[in-house]
């Protein structure tokens, strides 16, 4: 009985103890090493870091504190040493994530396996998992600090979705069949959106109701009532960069003509209520390039058609938005595209909405190289690397399953901005692509393909290259 109330508690508590004592000294260098890792710094910084938390600064703190030893003199030096290292480490940690939360997290969830690059095998993957997993339950600390603020609209009492008579508006758990129409390979406006004369639009109303005599199809319904969002609004750039919307509620979006991506995916919710259509209110975070691996708040949709759900995002395929302000331009990439191809850029806040068999986490997301829904239709497929941010001693190397001999070429600039420079002399048609990075430093690397060689080229993908 004395083992099993006295003795064995004891042992337990005397483990857990000296757990915690030699752990927190290995997660405060994992953390600290990753950051550097993650923003491309000296090695020699993490080995220093090291050195000073365990053992420079506890040892210096014991001998700085030599004449106050006898208040410890129940202790031994090696306590004394431990317990300094484990304040050390613990406050240097709590430190950390509380002035760079997110920026932790982002590090420890794409370079926290730093160590274990270009090694293969069964104890590196299961090492490699375990490492993820652990940045993973820091999840609550990114999103503490992350807000969406389309948020607010998800839960609006405007417009609702209109779920059937056998679903609920909450997607199954299965994943959706890819469209066969994606990708929509020489498709133009909607006809009835193209022609639509001003009467059929003084309402969202009729301006559904117009869209579903003309079109009877449903899977072209879906994509008229996604023309007519991408093609009548126009990104609100100014509040955009100001980063203050105006309201986004589809009937004021309608009025205005203008909006920000919520209004973009309400009024789309909304046309497709009056259509008789079920198309959902989908928010989350996205990133359009690897650079930002932070992302930011998004909205889109997710449309029900035959029975299946299918994700649709208009206010990318109505055009794109730099310094100068929103450049109109119409295209179809993201309407129905295959679930895990929507997976590369969107992160819903509900992970059903992925549609896919097994969800991403977030670290699996941030960690996907950024490929554009074109890379995809032109039936490439990156093979190295396969993640958005990869160490190099020398050239930056890209390969690449190009089965359609697609045409490609590759630039390179430093990140953060600086002069872009070609990682080849002319097109290729192959399957390997060497950039001769200019020096040390960290680097974009962007991907361009085409039909023809002396035609245009789209760009359909990025990566990041530290040469150290």
């Amino acid at each position: 009985m004395r083992f099993l109330f006295i003795d064995l508690p004891i042992a337990l508590l005397k483990f857990g103890f000296y757990f915690f004592v030699f752990s927190t000294p290995i997660l405060g260098v994992w953390l600290a090493s990753s950051l550097v890792a993650y923003i491309n710094g000296p090695v020699w910084l993490t080995v220093f870091s090291g050195i000073l938390l365990f053992p420079l600064i506890p040892i210096v703190w014991d001998l700085w504190g030599h004449r106050k030893r006898k208040a410890f003199g129940i202790l031994s030096w090696g306590d004394r040493i431990t317990l300094r290292t484990l304040v050390l480490n613990f406050l240097f940690i709590a430190c950390l994530l509380a002035l760079r939360p997110q920026t932790s997290f982002l590090a420890l969830s794409t370079r926290g396996d730093w160590m274990l690059e270009g090694r293969q095998g069964t104890a590196v993957e299961v090492t490699r998992k375990s490492l993820f997993y652990l940045a993973n339950q820091l999840e609550w600390l990114y999103l503490s600090f992350h807000q969406n603020p389309f948020e607010q609209y998800a839960d609006s009492t405007l417009v609702q979705p209109q779920p059937s008579t056998n679903q609920t508006s909450t997607p199954p758990p299965k994943p959706s069949q890819q469209a066969s129409q994606w990708p929509w390979e020489g498709v133009g406006i909607h006809p009835a959106v193209a022609n639509m004369p001003a009467s059929a639009e003084t309402s969202l109303e009729s301006v559904a109701q117009y869209i579903v005599q003309q079109e009877k199809d449903p899977v072209l319904r879906i994509k008229a009532l996604h023309d007519y969002v991408a093609d009548r609004i126009a990104y609100d750039a100014p509040s955009y960069f100001a980063g203050q919307y105006p309201p986004q509620d589809a009937e004021t979006v309608f009025q205005r003509r203008t909006a920000v991506c919520a209004g973009y995916a309400k009024l789309l919710e909304a046309l497709g209520k009056a259509a008789g259509e079920e198309i959902v209110y989908v928010v989350g975070d996205s990133r359009s390039q690897t650079s930002d691996l932070n992302g930011q708040g998004h909205a889109w949709n997710a449309a029900k058609v035959n029975g299946n759900w299918y994700l649709i995002d208009a206010t990318w395929d109505s055009g794109y938005v730099d310094r100068s302000g929103f450049t109109k331009q119409y295209k179809t990439s993201y309407l129905f595209p295959p679930p895990n191809v929507m997976a590369i850029s969107h992160f819903p806040d509900d992970s059903a909405w992925q549609l896919l068999q097994t969800p991403l986490t977030r670290g699996e997301f941030l960690r996907q190289p950024m490929l554009r829904p074109q890379f995809f239709a032109d039936g490439l497929k990156l093979v190295f690397p396969t993640r958005s941010q990869t160490d190099v001693q020398g050239n930056a190397l890209l390969q690449i399953e190009n089965p359609r001999q697609k045409w490609l070429i590759a630039s390179y600039s430093p990140k953060g901005g600086g002069q872009s420079q070609n990682c080849l002399e002319q097109p290729i048609q192959g399957n390997q692509i060497s950039c001769s990075l200019s020096g040390l430093g960290t680097y974009e690397v962007s991907l361009f393909s085409g039909d023809d060689r002396a035609g245009q080229y789209d760009y359909v993908g990025q990566v990041e290259f530290n040469k150290s």
